[in-house]
């Protein structure tokens, strides 16, 4: 993540500070005399209080956005697995490219919407180009269209089963694939749906004014054109920190910061149309500008 994308975020915050620190200027200059002196260790303490709260909350947020990653990772193999085991369990009389086609695009349908649903938009855009009017429409009733897509794969693998193209065992194999997706697809949607308490990093915001507010007391001895660089110095240090890990807090969120799920879709996509052996296959996403998305 280029500091130039944070810092941008974080200059109203600055803009604040700064204004700041000038009227604590004109305080010293016509009442500088009346102000309590404050130790430069109290804003040192302070200020070693809040590395370590930062400390703490860069830690659960980068927590957050690499579990996203790793469910997608997982969601990545599964895909995969879902179209090898239908290749290699299905029996030859009942392998049909079409149902090949059909299972391999629903899947790609599922990445591609369940990263839009994740990012609060809505995905049916997207799986008018890999389903069929008959599926379309049924995930069209659903709210969730992604669990929609995984009922038909389930109804799929059962029809095949009684048509005895599997065998028990296989159906087995592909219900387990099937229950992974499903548990990655839940994963990802806690973690959508849990917010990061909001007191805490109200708590470490007021902190961080409070600490730069003490230590402008404190360098009275100190001229204010040396005072301002210093002070605007520790803010941008604990700013970045703080809104860095903002930030990371949300994966899904549709920020340069999040997981790349749309990119992972189109590598799925990739790999199974590659499998299936077609002849026209999409190019991976290129970066926007420094980011994937």
């Amino acid at each position: 993540m280029p500091p130039s994308f944070i810092l941008r975020q974080i200059l109203p915050d600055v803009a604040v500070l700064l204004i700041i620190s000038v009227i604590f200027q004109v305080l010293k200059v016509f009442v500088g005399p009346y102000l309590p002196p404050i130790p430069l260790s109290l804003p040192s303490i302070l200020g070693g209080s809040i590395s370590l709260l930062l400390a703490f909350t860069l830690s659960q947020s980068y927590d957050r956005w690499w579990e996203a990653r790793k469910v997608w990772g997982a969601i990545v193999n599964d895909s995969r697995t879902l179209l090898l085991q239908v290749r290699s369990f299905v029996k030859a009389d009942h392998l049909t490219p079409a149902l090949l086609r059909g299972l391999a695009y629903r899947q790609m349908a599922w990445c591609y919407g369940l990263g839009e649903a994740l990012r609060g938009q809505d995905p049916m855009a997207t799986l008018v180009r890999y389903l069929p009017a008959q599926e379309l429409a049924y995930a069209g009733q659903h709210a969730n269209k992604p669990l929609a897509l995984l009922a038909l794969h389930t109804q799929q693998i059962k029809t095949l089963y009684e048509q005895e193209a599997i065998n028990p065992f296989q159906q087995v194999q592909l219900d387990a694939t099937l229950v992974r997706l499903c548990d990655a697809m839940g994963r990802a949607e806690r973690i959508k749906s849990t917010v990061f308490p909001t007191n805490y990093r109200r708590l470490v915001h007021f902190l961080i004014y409070l600490f730069l507010g003490t230590l402008s007391l404190s360098l009275v001895e100190i001229n204010g054109l040396w005072e301002l660089p210093i002070l605007l110095m520790f803010a941008v240090t604990f700013f970045l920190v703080e809104r860095t890990a903002r930030y990371m807090q949300d994966p899904f969120s549709d920020l340069p910061t999040d997981t790349p799920v749309t990119a992972i879709a189109r590598t799925v996509e990739i790999n199974l149309r590659q499998l299936l052996e077609e002849d026209e296959v999409p190019a991976p996403l290129p970066a926007e500008a420094f980011y994937l998305m």
